[in-house]
């Protein structure tokens, strides 16, 4: 049983190629658990970057600088009142949360964070993306269905016929990233996620960067589209805050429309994920090429470390700038705790073992984080479309703009 767990940390190969089902459980633990941290963490930054853009300052009173209200809301919605409408059809309302949540977890199946950090790898697994991905329409629609009110059924068909609009060009984008995969010496692409980032590793050019500027228009059009498939402003129609209705999920309360907000978040990462390993080389560093040689390479892998030391020395910071008051005394306690815990993780990084581990996952990590924080500055920044303004940038703009990047996608591939 050891050999059984030892032997795959020196395998090169992911859980599923490897066919260790132990490993392959232990990564999808690691998957779950890491959304979910990644979800609360996204949810306080989020109302403390809106907040800064805003110039307010977003939660404060729940722990230092607000660090634990998302754990307060967390409580709140484990422990308030579940509703059920009276005439809602219970078992397909029951189903409709808890199958958003699944499509918007299995993606990850999929999602590479290095080379061997991944659950498995499949030479489908661009399809795989795009047909479980293209799911959560279904539990949007069951949702709004059941609850047996007009303002759900309305906000759910808004809500696919948007979905629905945006997967056709988000669908061209990722074929013309397909096609740039093609360009080695056997001419036949991948439609393995570690095979288009490994492809990236060969041509040494990310794809955002290919037949400039046709693979930036794709990696725009599919940014666009991942926007509006996560029903996220300035496209968030079918549960606008601003609204008094929360579109399909009006009719949910409690821990069921806390897994909406699970959903949500996780798709956002879901898809980030999938645009940093089609056009932002996956878990490649920053100038591979031009940057190589060993010094380089250490020079890159103390950033792990180096980065979570700064965010400590950030936090000591606010220890110093507390108010000198008894009242903020626990804040006060709580902060340095919390920039002690960073520090030791910092320290932790720049041991060899991790540090060389932990890598790939850290620059994958980094790309999607600045993808999300894209999400949050669009909130903050555009105004909200109506609904046939959104429709027409779907069908009359990015569908045909989808449709000639791909075109000529194809001809210079074949040109070259």
């Amino acid at each position: 049983m050891l050999d059984y767990i030892t032997s795959y940390l020196k395998s090169d190969l992911t859980p599923g190629a490897a066919g260790n089902v132990l490993w392959a459980f232990v990564y999808i633990l690691l998957i779950f658990l890491g959304l979910s941290v990644a979800v609360i963490a996204m949810n306080w930054l989020e109302r403390k970057i809106l907040a800064h853009m805003q110039v307010r300052l977003g939660p404060m009173r729940v722990g230092p600088h607000g660090l634990l209200q998302p754990v307060a809301d967390a409580l709140k919605l484990l422990i308030k009142e579940d509703i059920m409408p009276a005439e809602a059809d219970k078992v397909v309302f029951w189903m409709a949360p808890l199958f958003v949540v699944m499509t918007a977890f299995t993606v990850f199946i999929v999602v590479p964070f290095g080379p061997t950090h991944a659950v498995t790898d499949m030479n489908i697994g661009v399809l795989f993306m795009l047909g479980v991905s293209s799911l959560s329409v279904l539990g949007i629609v069951m949702a709004g269905w059941a609850s047996n009110s007009h303002y759900p059924l309305i906000g759910a068909l808004r809500s696919s016929a948007q979905m629905v609009s945006y997967e056709i060009a988000m669908g061209l984008a990722v074929i013309s990233a397909v096609l740039m995969s093609s360009l080695n010496q056997a001419g036949t692409g991948t439609l393995s996620m570690i095979g288009l980032v490994q492809a990236q590793q060969a041509q040494h050019t990310w794809f955002v960067f290919k037949f400039f500027p046709l693979g930036l228009i794709a990696f725009v059009i599919f940014a666009i589209a991942m926007v509006a498939e996560t029903n996220r402003a300035p496209f968030d129609l079918p549960e606008a805050e601003s609204e008094l209705t929360a579109g399909f999920h009006t009719e949910y309360s409690g821990f069921r429309w806390s897994l909406f907000f699970l959903a949500e978040y996780s798709a956002m990462i879901a898809v980030s994920s999938i645009a940093v390993t089609l056009w932002l080389g996956g878990w490649m560093r920053p100038f591979p090429t031009w940057l190589s040689g060993e010094t380089w390479d250490l020079v890159f892998s103390l950033f792990p470390g180096l980065t979570f030391i700064f965010l400590a020395v950030f936090a000591f910071v606010g220890v110093v700038r507390m108010p000198k008051h008894p009242y903020f005394r626990i804040q006060t306690m709580g902060l340095a705790g919390f920039g002690a815990v960073l520090g030791l993780i910092g320290l932790v990084l720049f041991a060899p073992p991790v540090r060389d581990r932990i890598q790939d996952i850290y620059w994958f990590s980094v790309k999607v984080a600045v993808s999300m924080y894209m999400y949050i500055w669009y909130r903050g920044t555009f105004p909200r479309y109506r609904f046939d303004q959104l429709m027409k940038v779907g069908w009359k703009i990015l569908l045909p703009v989808g449709i000639g990047v791909l075109i000529l996608t194809a001809i210079a591939g074949v040109w070259l």
